[in-house]
């Protein structure tokens, strides 16, 4: 089922995370504690240089805190001596019996105070106290009137108020104290842990790698030759600079690496690297940005700072355009916009390199139609250079450079390999061997096989194939005749892409597919290719129309592939006669939440209608086709319900009225079930049993 330019059936964009047009990421840029790594001997937080002593913990605040609370307890215990406590019964026996000092008793707010002779050892004293709270001293007070007992009032000092409120607040004191003190040394550790509290937060956070700790060289990287040669005249730039300074030549001061994901930028810088002995600088974009204002232009500063101490070096931007995208447009929230004063300060840092500094910036990135202004022009970024997808000489390097740690069988033929992958970035190649060796791995294979790279191509273009999944004999149906109308139209229709084979068997979020496989790669579109892929993507819903007298969701992916086609012909291309050569399609900037609508209210319905006349005319010249064929979409269909797969061959037969000799789903489970009773001859009846299956529903050979 087809859904963009280059693909004849839905799936996603052929575009992976950056990964390279070679080896992608094998060896880690270092390790912990490594050359240039944070805490490692080759400077702090990357940069070079030995890194300052650790600042002392704060141990004095935590001994000056115990000092306190130990005299605090002392004062406390003083103004409240260790007494017995007694009740006031207890304490008027006490009194009776001349067991209390006279003249000793003391009415305080907490109590009454007194000393106890103790005649069993001899008249000694101790204290003894009738605790109370302080709203009772009155009563205490007419108590002791009454026991006629003499008592002397005491109000507390001012000493024993102050000790009395400081054990109350003691506690809040020490809670506020460790967070305070947990806050700071979290905020210490998140800057770098050196140069004082905060002081790190505006440290670079870059990492120096040298050349033997990259792993990627040029003989890493292929497919893109050009891009290498120009890289390669900025390290004989760095190696030689009198040589060329000689004629008046001035060192590049930066180099701007552009192309889709997966092309290979990053893999790029990694072996720019691994071939110049220079110091290389890298970072992303977003490590530039912090939660505090200032952080992100105060660590650019510090990063060139460190880049001119080590010239001659290399400073690499991954994504810059994290930060560096155009300033002044969009919405704003009002406040300070901490990105374009980070961006402000790259913008300075570049203008203000001298002419012998040595220092060259390579950033990277897949959106440069964002970039500031100011930032690509000539005497900050002085080269340009576009990392393209590879051609199909570029995928049989990289195809190569993949397989050299791979064992491939006799059979196995990168050529055809690199033919059938057009529009396959360096990350997809990469991913194809890889799920080649894996596949290989899982069926106990010595070696990979031709058949185990076919698959994981359409795995990697199209996800991987639910073999084991179990439909319903209509939903079966439906799906045979689906796939049948676009293979059908894929054969008539000569100026659209071959056909490679066709499938009834879920492949990624697809009921089925319909591949085709493209001649050549495919850099512009031709008005008679497009109408032809139109045509064969209206083929599904037509034939499941016809043939089951019902329609289904499964044409979504081939509803929004002619409507995206349909669009960017009147709207971009300028394939309208009516609209003429005129481009209605605003500026890609993503920068406002408006759309960008340059044409009036009478020129959009007029857009309408001519997309909706494309698209109709695609729909009605695909139902002539198939009304006109409908005998060989019914062999294709009927084969499909049979087979579930069909390669371009057999269909090719099908439509000539031939028969396909090779066995069929049937066929080959029965096959399955013998090697498995021979295998086993004392397994029962039984055992042999075909699953359970719904009501009308068909098997699959899983």
């Amino acid at each position: 089922m087809p859904e963009s330019p280059n693909d004849t059936r839905r799936s996603r964009s052929p575009q992976e995370e950056e990964g390279g047009s070679t080896r992608q990421g094998e060896q880690k840029q270092g390790g912990p504690g490594g050359p240039g790594q944070p805490g490692g001997p080759g400077g702090a937080g990357g940069a070079g240089g030995n890194a300052p002593p650790r600042a002392p913990r704060p141990i004095f605040f935590v001994v000056t805190l115990v000092i306190v609370a130990f005299f605090l307890f002392i004062f406390s215990s003083a103004l409240s001596p260790n007494a017995r406590e007694v009740s006031m019964d207890e304490f008027k026996n006490l009194w009776q019996s001349n067991s209390i000092k006279a003249e000793s008793v003391v009415l305080r707010e907490d109590g009454i105070y007194a000393v106890e002779i103790d005649p069993v050892k001899g008249g000694n004293e101790r204290a003894v106290t009738v605790k109370s709270t302080p709203g009772l001293i009155k009563h205490n007070a007419e108590n002791l009137d009454q026991l006629k007992i003499p008592f002397k009032a005491s109000a507390p000092g001012l000493t024993a108020v102050l000790v009395q409120s400081l054990v109350a607040v003691l506690p809040f004191v020490l809670l506020l104290f460790l967070l305070t003190f947990l806050l700071l040394r979290g905020l210490r550790s998140a800057g770098g842990g050196a140069g004082g509290m905060l002081g790190n937060f505006g440290k670079s956070r870059h990492r120096m790698l040298m050349k033997e700790k990259t792993g990627v060289t040029f003989d890493d990287v292929a497919g893109i030759d050009e891009a290498k040669d120009e890289v390669d005249e900025i390290i004989q730039f760095l190696k030689a600079p009198k040589r060329f300074m000689k004629l008046g030549g001035r060192v590049p001061r930066g180099v701007l690496l552009i192309g889709d994901p997966g092309c290979g930028k990053t893999l790029l810088a990694k072996a720019i690297a691994g071939e110049a002995d220079v110091p290389f600088f890298s970072i992303s974009g977003s490590d530039f940005v912090e939660m505090f204002v200032g952080v992100g232009a105060s660590r650019v500063r510090d990063l060139f700072k460190q880049a001119k101490e080590s010239a001659p070096c290399i400073i690499f931007l991954d994504e810059i355009d994290a930060v560096g995208r155009r300033r002044g447009s969009g919405f704003t929230s009002g406040g300070h916009d901490e990105r374009e004063q980070t961006l402000n300060a790259i913008l300075v840092e570049m203008d203000g390199f001298a002419t012998g500094d040595g220092v060259i910036v390579i950033a990277a990135t897949n959106r440069a139609d964002v970039l500031d202004p100011a930032l690509t022009r000539p005497g900050r970024f002085d080269r340009q250079i576009t990392v393209p997808l590879p051609d199909v000489k570029g995928r049989l390097e990289i195809l190569r450079v993949h397989a050299k740690n791979k064992k491939l069988g006799p059979d196995v033929n990168l050529e055809r390999i690199a033919k059938v992958t057009p529009m396959f970035s360096g990350a997809d190649l990469f991913a194809l061997m890889n799920e080649a060796a894996i596949a290989a791995t899982l069926h106990n294979k010595d070696f990979i096989e031709q058949e185990d790279l076919e698959e994981s191509r359409d795995k990697v273009r199209f996800g991987r194939a639910k073999k084991s999944r179990v439909r319903e004999a209509e939903e079966n149906k439906l799906t045979a005749y689906h796939e049948a109308g676009h293979a059908v139209l894929q054969v008539l229709l000569k100026d659209g892409d071959p056909l490679h084979k066709v499938t009834i068997l879920p492949r990624g979020s697809a009921g089925g597919a319909t591949f085709s496989l493209p001649e050549k790669d495919r850099y512009g579109y031709g008005l008679k290719w497009l109408r032809a892929t139109m045509r064969m993507a209206c083929g599904g819903r037509i034939a499941e129309q016809r043939a089951m007298n019902d329609v289904s969701s499964g044409a979504v992916g081939d509803i929004a592939q002619v409507t995206r086609l349909a669009h960017v012909m009147i709207k971009e291309w300028g394939m309208s006669d009516r609209l003429g050569f005129v481009r209605y399609t605003g500026e890609d900037t993503r920068e406002s939440y408006l759309p960008d609508r340059p044409y009036s209210d009478a020129t959009a319905k007029l857009i309408d209608d001519e997309i909706k006349r494309i698209v109709d005319e695609a729909y009605t010249d695909a139902e002539r086709i198939l009304s006109e064929n409908w005998d060989k979409v019914e062999a294709v269909a009927n084969a499909l319900l049979k087979y579930e797969t069909l390669d371009a061959s057999d269909v090719h037969k099908l439509m000539r009225g031939e028969t396909i000799g090779k066995p069929t789903v049937s066929d080959l489970l029965a096959a399955e079930a013998r090697r498995a009773a021979a295998a086993n001859p004392a397994s029962t009846p039984q055992d042999q049993q075909k699953p359970d299956l719904p009501p009308g529903a068909m098997p699959t050979p899983a």
